[in-house]
């Protein structure tokens, strides 16, 4: 489990913020250390995820105190990313630890995206309050969420044959467990070029690639590139029916991305990261867009 630890480069100098993440960042710390043949009873893992829960709860509630008390620019924004991960992001962990019956790998699991989101979430957001970092200023998509989740719902059935909801509007990288990435590249109406990054976690791909193979026999070690590249191609298809695209490029092995290759595309910067969850694991979906030269010189020359 990927653990990012607390040092100096997350203060953003309010001493109660900074306070306050410090101590989230131990108490996640201590749920990732909790050896994995520890023998402790799943009260005590329900008390250390509620206390965390609740303290999370409370320093969000302080630090939009403050940044009412100084006027923020962004709060509304910011305001929206703790509400969404209170009631999405959280609600779906906490599933997870009930249908696990909070099982050590659960728990670790919720810890590890708590990490990753509030590691995330400081360097992003949080340090864009002292204007440490210019704050995000992405388009808003939620006007077109309901035909994007509807859209990645129907390529979630005709691939995996499961249902996928939308429990974050705004992915910040958090890891998923071990999974298998691509991009792809389309060209669409008005000169514009799009790139798509989804991400699926190993049990969908698992369950994918036994669907299209009408097997039961794929297991994770027998994975080849072929059935991977089947995958992402049906997946990369279906999605992109939600555009105008132009031209449908094929989908091959230059299109996989490794997890460092994935983090390292995904903070270049996504409008649109969303994540969603099934009852097999996550799927992540991004996207992007902007003008091609050809366009921009297209429009240069009009003015």
């Amino acid at each position: 489990m990927e653990r990012i630890v607390w040092d100096d480069k997350f203060n953003i100098g309010v001493e109660v913020v900074d306070k306050a993440h410090a101590k989230l960042f131990r108490i996640v710390g201590k749920l990732l250390d909790i050896p994995p043949n520890a023998k402790i009873n799943q009260q005590t893992y329900k008390e250390g995820i509620k206390y965390l829960e609740a303290y999370s709860m409370t320093h969000f509630s302080e630090e939009e105190g403050y940044m009412r008390s100084i006027r923020y620019n962004g709060y509304a924004r910011h305001k929206r990313i703790h509400d969404d991960f209170r009631d999405k992001t959280l609600i779906s962990l906490r599933k997870d630890l009930v249908l696990s019956d909070y099982s050590l790998s659960a728990v670790q699991r919720f810890a590890g995206t708590m990490n990753s989101w509030l590691a995330e979430h400081i360097m992003r957001e949080d340090q864009a309050i002292v204007g440490k970092v210019a704050s995000q200023k992405n388009y808003d998509f939620s006007s077109k969420l309901p035909i994007i989740s509807r859209t990645i719902n129907r390529a979630m059935q005709d691939v995996f044959q499961v249902e996928a909801k939308l429990i974050s509007a705004d992915y910040k990288g958090q890891n998923i467990g071990n999974g298998f990435y691509g991009c792809q590249y389309y060209d669409i109406e008005g000169g514009v070029r799009l790139q798509l990054l989804l991400g699926v976690e190993e049990p969908l791909l698992l369950r994918g690639i036994n669907r299209m193979l009408e097997t039961q026999m794929i297991q994770k070690n027998e994975i080849m590139d072929e059935d991977i590249l089947q995958v992402f191609g049906q997946l990369f298809q279906d999605i992109s029916k939600l555009f105008r695209v132009e031209t449908e490029g094929e989908f091959s092995k230059d299109n996989l991305l490794d997890k460092d290759k994935f983090r390292t595309d995904f903070m270049k910067g996504y409008p649109c990261s969303l994540l969603f969850s099934t009852k097999i694991g996550y799927c992540i979906f991004c996207y992007r867009s902007w003008r091609t030269k050809k366009k921009l010189e297209a429009v240069a020359r009009k003015e």
